[in-house]
């Protein structure tokens, strides 16, 4: 499997409630290595342009309001395969309906406020890093070792 890099946003409630660190410690148990690390408040604007593709949807403002009313993580992560990792890890978006062990299953309380979000697909995944990283800011790792 080739190496990728995935954007993975730990939300305003995975912030809450102090599971930074539980996160992180699951990615990197998995073999997804963080190269970028932020916490920063999203803008409405920036909230906006980065969920455009759900503009259109009901819950579109809804999901706006959620991710502007406290700091978010935002991460790329490398590893191999690490867009279905990091999708694998997350859970379903319903934390209802994610299996057990996974970060929503575990720690989202809706499918609003579920706690993660992770890119959808390696193209994907180079658009929403480009929206928080310039390619300065991203560390590689010498996967050899």
């Amino acid at each position: 499997m080739a190496i990728e890099r995935t954007l993975s946003i730990l939300k305003p409630d995975a912030l809450e409630k102090g599971i930074i660190g539980k996160i992180l410690s699951r990615f990197e148990t998995s073999g997804l290595k963080p190269i970028a690390v932020r916490m920063q408040h999203l803008s409405k604007q920036e909230a906006e342009g980065f969920y455009a593709v759900h503009k259109e949807r009901p819950f579109f403002k809804d999901l706006v309001s959620f991710m502007t009313s406290g700091p978010v993580v935002v991460m790329c992560l490398e590893g191999e395969g690490a867009v279905a990792r990091n999708r694998e890890l997350m859970g379903a978006t319903d934390p209802k309906k994610a299996d057990k062990g996974t970060i929503r299953a575990d720690f989202a309380k809706s499918i609003d406020a579920n706690t993660v979000h992770g890119s959808d697909s390696a193209d994907n995944a180079k658009i929403e890093v480009a929206y928080f990283f310039r390619s300065t800011e991203l560390v590689s790792y010498d996967w050899k070792k």
